[in-house]
C-alpha cells in the first residue's frame, strides 16, 4: 500500500471532501475528530455516510480513511456505526496509549462488517499523540493484523511533554526520540510509519519540505497534510528520484549478474554492494512500480 500522503478533511464540509477526489493525495482522511465542532458531529457522520455510499461502487485512486473521536470521548461507537460502510478503507485511531483500545475497536469493525455484508477488512492507523501511546507502542503495533500503518500526531505529543510547537528547534530534535520509536517499531512489524501534519504556517512551503525530509531520513513512508497545497510537495519528498530509481537498477542486475556467477557481493558505481543493498533496492523499484500504477488508475471521471 501506498500512503505518501495523507489529506485531512473536515467531515462537516461536503463541499470540500467533493473536492478532496480531485487532489493527488493517496488517501483522504475524512476527519470527524478535531476539525469538527461536537455541535456538528452529528451532521458529519451523516455527511461521510452518504459520502462513502457515493463511493462504494467507483474506482478510486484514493484510499478513503476516517478519523474517529478517540476511545476517550465516549464517541467512538457511535462513530464507527455510520462510517463502517462498503466505501471505506481505513480508520485513524487518534490517541490510542494501549492495545486494548486496538482490541476493543477491531471487536466493533467486525461485528459492523459482517452486519453489513462487507468482504474486505477496514484496516487501522493508531495516532500516537502521547508519552503513554509511546512507552506502548510496541504492544499497540502486534496488537491486531488490521494495523497498517503508526502514525505521529506532534501537537499533542508535545502538549503532552509541556512544549510548544510554535517553538520547535530548526532540526525538531524534540520529537528525534518519537518519531524513531514510531518509525522502527512500524518497521519490525511490516507497517507504514506516517508522520505528523506540518504545523508552521500554510504558506511555508519550504517548511514542509524541510519536515517531511526529516521524517523520511527517519524511515516514514509518508505524511499527513492538513492543506491541498501541502500534497503535491510531500508527495514528491517521499517518491524516489530518477537518480535513485536508476541507481537501484543498477544495483540491482549487478548483484544477479554476481549471484549467477556464484558471488555472495560485487561492485557497482565504485561501492562495494551484498544482499542488503539489493533487497532495498528492490524496494524502491517496487515501490516505483506501486506509484505509477496509481496514477494510471485515477478516479472514475464522473465522480
Amino acid at each position: 500500500m501506498i500512503l505518501r500522503s495523507l489529506l485531512f478533511v473536515p467531515a462537516n464540509s461536503w463541499r470540500m471532501m467533493k473536492k478532496s477526489m480531485k487532489e493527488e493525495a493517496d488517501a483522504v482522511v475524512l476527519d470527524l475528530e478535531d476539525s469538527v465542532p461536537i455541535d456538528e458531529k452529528e451532521t458529519a457522520r451523516w455527511f461521510i455516510k452518504d459520502f462513502l455510499e457515493e463511493v462504494e461502487n467507483k474506482k478510486m485512486k484514493q484510499n478513503i480513511i476516517v478519523r474517529v473521536n478517540s476511545a476517550g470521548t465516549g464517541l467512538l461507537q457511535k462513530d464507527l456505526e455510520f462510517v463502517v460502510q462498503k466505501g471505506l478503507n481505513g480508520i485513524v485511531l487518534p490517541k490510542t496509549e494501549s492495545k486494548e483500545e486496538v482490541k476493543e475497536t477491531v471487536k466493533v469493525l467486525e461485528k459492523l462488517e459482517k452486519k453489513r455484508g462487507i468482504n474486505k477488512k477496514v484496516f487501522l492507523i493508531p495516532l500516537i499523540e502521547s508519552a503513554k501511546g509511546i512507552i506502548n507502542l510496541r504492544e499497540i503495533s502486534f496488537s491486531s493484523e488490521r494495523v497498517t500503518a503508526i502514525s505521529f500526531g506532534a501537537a499533542d505529543f508535545l502538549r503532552d511533554m509541556g512544549k510548544s510547537y510554535v517553538k520547535l528547534s530548526s532540526n525538531q530534535y524534540e520529537l528525534l526520540h518519537a518519531r524513531s520509536t514510531i518509525s522502527v517499531t512500524a518497521r519490525a512489524n511490516n507497517q507504514l510509519a506516517i508522520d505528523s501534519p506540518f504545523l508552521g504556517l500554510i504558506i511555508d512551503k519550504e517548511g514542509v519540505k524541510k519536515e517531511s525530509e526529516i521524517a523520511s531520513k527517519l524511515g516514514f513512508k509518508g505524511k499527513f497534510a492538513i492543506h491541498p497545497s501541502h500534497v503535491k510537495i510531500i508527495n514528491e519528498v517521499f517518491t524516489p528520484t530518477k537518480q535513485e530509481i536508476e541507481e537501484a537498477k543498477g544495483i540491482v542486475k549487478a548483484y544477479e549478474e554476481a549471484v549467477s556467477r556464484g558471488l555472495g557481493a560485487t561492485t557497482y558505481a565504485g561501492r562495494m554492494i551484498d544482499e542488503v543493498h539489493y533487497k532495498q533496492a528492490k524496494e524502491v523499484i517496487e515501490l516505483m512500480k506501486q506509484i505509477k500504477e496509481k496514477e494510471k488508475n485515477g478516479n472514475e471521471d464522473d465522480f
